[in-house]
């Protein structure tokens, strides 16, 4: 079946459906919003800390808010991004409260601000402790009262369509790779449906599914970067893994694994060892602030040193009422698992978090497929460099699908519906009964990334992996080609695509800088850690 949008959006988070209300309101064509699940499981509606924005000008400025992010990408951040994000931070605000989002403020009416590691000044947004879920639901409530946007739900892009699928050859020196729309399975009927669009909007979020703990939901497969590497576009950075340092540590919930915001850090909350001694001081003069690769190689460090499956984040020494006020979310979660965080330490862990790098994209959030944008996790703006800021990805989201709006809306009229492109062809394949392998391959893929990609790497480590996933793609290649497309072996392959990504690029990088750690190529005392 071959469906027709002017502008075809994958992925239902806050880049999404940001870009979306925008093109949406300009009245130049049909939207369509496709998600694999529904509009509220996104990787936005787990984000708890915040979002970044230069607020309080009797203090802080662009110029602060733009040092902090080189710093914490090690310097290695693309500076136009920076500026681009920064000095459009505060409009993305507006826009969010536009659209319905509601953030904490104080009794005199003026944001109640936190900070949080790496930032030098109060400037996070907030709303409570879950932040993420309020802007998902704010901007949900606004996709779904606007005419213009036709949401499609559980709905699962298997491929973007270029000239590849014309019949054409196209490899990684094709200057001219044109997108056409998306295959995508339609999981009531079981058939994959053409997409044909004149935009299409890359929206598909992380990448942290691929590895055994995570704060990401099971959703974070990677698709929409693996579907541009296959389509021979530019991925960038994807050794930029970052670590939560401090999700709960409970064994029953890996997938996702419950976050604890580093709001709780710049409140006042201080790391210890079980016995109750600090560590922090041996790593870093920003102690428990410190930005999230120290701390989570640090956490990392004195597990493995210790013989520990965790460490704890002490806020026993705060006020208890203040406490509960401030983080009324996580206070309920410790206290289900029997943990009263106002008077016992919270157990946690590093855990994959963030995906800094990405499909790459210019200022206008352009890949290098012509008609094909990417924002959010899933895009390389360069913002982060070597190591997200906290809470600046929110706003990067916001930011870029409002360039991607306007660059896309001035050119959509150049581009026409190519009504060659043929349906998707599954003759001679056979249903696929074979999930109990597939089941398999993913519990490999997340022990091998987990294993030899995480947070200390080595050569050795990064072929092992490399051999391992090789052997997997040439499995799981061979079984899609034999059998029709679900959503089970449709994400295995995406997986093995991002994880080869990562161990690639890891490999290729000869040293060691932001997120990327290598014992092989050590740096500096501060933030080396012999293991």
């Amino acid at each position: 079946m071959i469906h027709k949008y002017d502008f075809l959006i994958i992925g239902g988070g806050v880049a999404g459906m940001s870009y979306a209300l925008k093109v949406a309101d300009a009245g130049k064509g049909r939207v369509a919003l496709v998600c694999k699940t529904t509009l509220e499981e996104a990787n936005t509606a787990k984000a708890q800390g915040g979002i970044a924005s230069v607020t309080n000008l009797l203090v802080d400025n662009f110029e602060k808010h733009i040092e902090d992010t080189m710093i914490a990408g090690d310097y290695i951040s693309d500076p136009a991004a920076v500026e681009q994000v920064v000095k459009g931070a505060p409009a993305g605000i507006r826009d969010l409260l536009k659209w319905g989002v509601c953030f904490d403020k104080k009794e005199n009416g003026d944001f109640d601000l936190h900070r949080e590691g790496g930032h030098s000044e109060f400037r996070i947004l907030h709303h409570a402790d879950d932040t993420g879920a309020e802007i998902q639901r704010g901007l949900m409530e606004a996709v779904r009262r606007n005419p213009n946007i036709e949401v499609l739900e559980h709905h699962f892009a298997v491929e973007i369509i270029t000239q590849h699928h014309l019949g054409i050859r196209v490899t990684r020196r094709t200057p001219d790779i044109e997108c056409y729309g998306a295959y995508i399975l339609n999981p009531e009927t079981g058939k994959v449906d053409t997409y044909l669009s004149r935009v299409t909007l890359m929206a598909t979020g992380g990448t942290g599914a691929i590895y055994a703990t995570t704060s990401n939901p099971d959703i974070a497969t990677g698709d929409g970067i693996a579907m541009v590497h296959r389509a021979k576009g530019k991925i960038k950075d994807m050794e930029f893994v970052q670590f939560h340092p401090t999700v709960l540590f409970n064994p029953k919930e890996t997938h996702p694994a419950y976050l604890i915001t580093e709001a709780m850090r710049g409140y006042g909350g201080i790391l210890r060892l079980p016995n109750g001694e600090e560590f922090m001081q041996k790593y870093d003069e920003r102690l428990s602030l410190a930005p999230r690769d120290i701390v989570a190689r640090a956490i990392d460090h004195e597990m493995k040193i210790h013989g520990l499956d965790h460490v704890c984040l002490d806020v026993t020494h705060k006020d208890a009422e203040e406490t509960k006020h401030h983080f009324p979310n996580i206070y309920a979660k410790c206290l289900s698992i029997g943990i009263d965080i106002t008077k016992q330490y919270i157990p946690v862990a590093p855990s994959a978090h963030y995906m800094c790098g990405g499909i790459k994209v210019d200022l206008d959030g352009q890949s290098s497929i012509r008609r094909l944008y990417a924002v959010g996790e899933c895009s390389c703006t360069g913002l982060h460099g070597g190591n997200r800021l906290a809470s600046n990805s929110l706003i990067e989201a916001v930011v870029y699908a409002d360039a991607a709006a306007k660059h896309s809306l001035e050119c959509i009229d150049q581009y026409q519906f190519n009504d060659q492109v043929p349906e998707w062809n599954d003759e001679g394949t056979m249903s696929n009964e074979e999930k109990v392998l597939i089941a398999q391959d993913v519990k490999e893929v997340n022990q091998i990334m987990s294993t030899y990609v995480g947070i200390v790497r080595s050569d050795l480590r990064l072929h092992r992996a490399w051999e391992r996933l090789d052997l997997l793609y040439e499995e799981t290649e061979h079984l899609f080609k034999r059998v029709k497309p679900t959503r089970d072996i449709c994400e295995l392959r995406n997986m093995i695509n991002v994880g080869y990504l990562i161990t690639r690029h890891a490999i290729e990088r000869k040293e060691s800088r932001g997120l990327h750690y290598t014992i092989d190529y050590p740096r500096h005392a501060l933030t080396d850690l012999k293991i």
